[in-house]
């Protein structure tokens, strides 16, 4: 085993695909509500899982299918779905803090690849440095559900109620409930994150000047702001997170 990870490649990855699982499943109920508003778009079920293996964002997808039906650009529908998974920048950046500095540029960019907020959740949550087998076995499991799940909307989503879509849809957010609870329980600096993070995000939703601005460019400059500020009065050790 290399001493730099706490598990083998095979224990990480099958790690992976066990935390992934219920990813996988919300992913397939969100992923099935976009393949409806894929097919209104005139998308076809190849079509719709190749945007989803290359995406895998609800917010970039939303606006690929809303532009491409409303008869936008190419350029348009790429500048407003970098916009909107601008934030996965971010998570990048914070994630590649937790990989050992040894490891090559193509893990680096394969994690990279993999990112979203359910999968980004469960990785910086590893203890010590992440195996990037880890974030395979997640990706493995939860990026083809997604995809199966746009294209098996694109196929027969219109024939389903409207309520039972939207039942699927609250999957996911019980699921990364699931991913923030556990370590909220155990740092109460984690808790009150999320607790102002929650509070400050329903008042830039609602207030006059912030309400207008795109979703994701809230969230990048929420999280930019809480961040910095959790990280000045609450500095974390280094040491603690290798050992």
């Amino acid at each position: 085993m290399n001493l730099k990870y706490k598990d083998t490649k095979k224990q990480a990855f099958n790690n992976g695909i066990k935390d992934g699982f219920p990813i996988a499943l919300g992913y397939f109920a969100v992923s099935f509500s976009l393949g409806i508003l894929g097919k209104e778009a005139g998308f076809l079920p190849h079509q719709g899982f190749i945007n989803s293996i290359l995406s895998h964002a609800s917010a970039g997808e939303y606006i690929v299918y809303t532009l491409f039906a409303a008869g936008a650009t190419y350029v348009e529908i790429a500048v407003m779905t970098l916009v909107a998974n601008a934030r996965y920048l971010l998570m990048s950046t914070a994630l590649s803090q937790r990989i050992h500095p040894d490891t090559s540029m193509i893990h680096r960019i394969l994690v990279g690849f993999g990112v979203t907020d359910e999968i980004f959740a469960i990785s910086i949550r590893q203890p010590g440095y992440l195996n990037p087998f880890y974030s395979y076995g997640a990706v493995a499991i939860a990026l083809p559900s997604w995809a199966m799940g746009t294209a098996l909307g694109i196929m027969v989503g219109n024939i389903l109620p409207d309520r039972l879509i939207s039942a699927f849809s609250v999957a996911l957010y019980g699921m990364f409930l699931a991913c923030i609870i556990p370590e909220a329980e155990k740092n109460k600096v984690v808790a009150g994150s999320i607790v102002v993070s929650f509070i400050l995000s329903f008042l830039a939703s609602a207030l006059p000047y912030t309400k207008d601005i795109s979703s994701g460019t809230r969230t990048i400059i929420l999280t930019i702001a809480i961040a910095s500020v959790v990280a000045i009065l609450f500095p974390h050790e280094v040491a603690n997170d290798e050992s």
